[in-house]
């Protein structure tokens, strides 16, 4: 059925800071892309699921795909140990709504009007249908993987959906909260995002017929990865482009979220140094953003935070190691080159 994912990614994996590593996401996705396009239909395919007054949302909301990164995690850790199945399109899609789902409730915490270049579902229909229609999206999600013939993906999902909402919540409270620290930052990285991508990781190996080291081997896998790509999202939206991010810089600081580079200024920031950014974060302006960027970039905390994202790329391809010699995961391996080629291009301002 899906002949083609089983080809391996052909891509020259060196080192991570390697800028001439010719990574792009076509290199990743076109092998598996005949199961993307399964998931990507059998999404659309979710809205005829929803009562008829709401198919409107449903339908913005369930066709308006980005790169499908975790149903192409759910593909490549499936090829990394056997074949890909018809399960897996259906695991796929279900984590898949979970994550739009989330992605419908942060833009309701966030007030953001803009998505993936497009108004979020909050802008068109207001915050409490928004609120709502993610409520439905969960819920659809959990009656998916209630239809497997065993209780172990439902719970796999349940237990994912709990932790994923458990570290919004945990975001939420630290807003503005100058003693946050770094262990409590990466706990929650480790819970909002990382833990979707391990999900992925794990049930793709699942249902591929892996073993349970080997499903422990890609789950750390996917949290490594998932953390860096935070990370990364975490760093754009202070020291990239708008055009890279897709949306104004500087929204975190604006909902007096505290990234890594925050945090690791406030380690070796001079005591008026911190005041000062304390001062513009609390009463934040868009206008501040080049004062903390200058302010930020004195201690070479973008630098840094770019480091500790190519640490944990590097933690993400060590967990591959331990996989079988035959294992064909060329492709998760092109995952993190193709992350790391991105945080390269972030600290030259490309």
């Amino acid at each position: 059925m899906f002949a083609a994912e089983t080809r391996a990614v052909t891509v020259p994996v060196t080192g991570a800071s390697d800028k001439e590593t010719l990574v792009t996401w076509k290199h990743i996705a076109e092998p598996v892309e005949p199961f993307l396009q399964a998931v990507a239909l059998r999404l659309a395919k979710q809205v005829r699921e929803f009562d008829p007054a709401i198919t409107s949302y449903a339908e913005y909301a369930l066709t308006g795909q980005g790169k499908q990164l975790r149903p192409a995690l759910v593909a490549l850790s499936a090829n990394a140990i056997g074949e890909l199945n018809d399960s897996h399109v259906m695991v796929a899609v279900i984590i898949e709504m979970v994550h739009l789902a989330t992605l419908v409730h942060d833009d309701v915490m966030d007030e953001a009007e803009i998505r993936r270049g497009r108004l979020t579902v909050g802008a068109n229909w207001g915050n409490e249908i928004a609120v709502l229609f993610g409520d439905c999206l969960f819920a659809q999600a959990l009656k998916l993987a209630a239809s497997f013939p065993t209780p172990e993906i439902c719970r796999a999902v349940a237990m994912a959906s709990n932790t994923v909402c458990s570290g919004e919540i945990l975001q939420t409270r630290q807003r503005r909260n100058f003693q946050f620290t770094q262990a409590e930052y990466f706990r929650v990285l480790e819970m909002k995002t990382a833990e979707l991508f391990a999900l992925s990781c794990d049930l793709g190996a699942c249902l591929g017929g892996a073993s349970p080291a080997q499903r422990a081997v890609l789950r750390q896998f996917g949290i490594a990865l998932g953390t860096a790509y935070q990370l990364y999202d975490d760093c754009l939206d202070l020291f990239g482009s708008e055009a890279a991010a897709g949306k104004s810089l500087g929204t975190d600081l604006a909902k007096g979220k505290l990234t890594l580079p925050v945090l690791k200024f406030w380690q070796s920031g001079g005591a008026a140094e911190k005041a000062r950014l304390q001062e513009m974060i609390m009463n934040w302006e868009p206008r501040f953003l080049p004062s903390v960027v200058e302010l930020l970039s004195r201690h070479n905390t973008p630098g840094e935070s770019l480091k500790t994202i190519h640490q944990y790329l590097k933690q993400a391809r060590e967990a591959l190691q331990a996989l079988p010699e035959a294992a064909n995961h060329h492709g998760l391996i092109g995952l993190t080159e193709y992350l790391a080629r991105q945080t390269d291009h972030l600290g030259t301002g490309t």
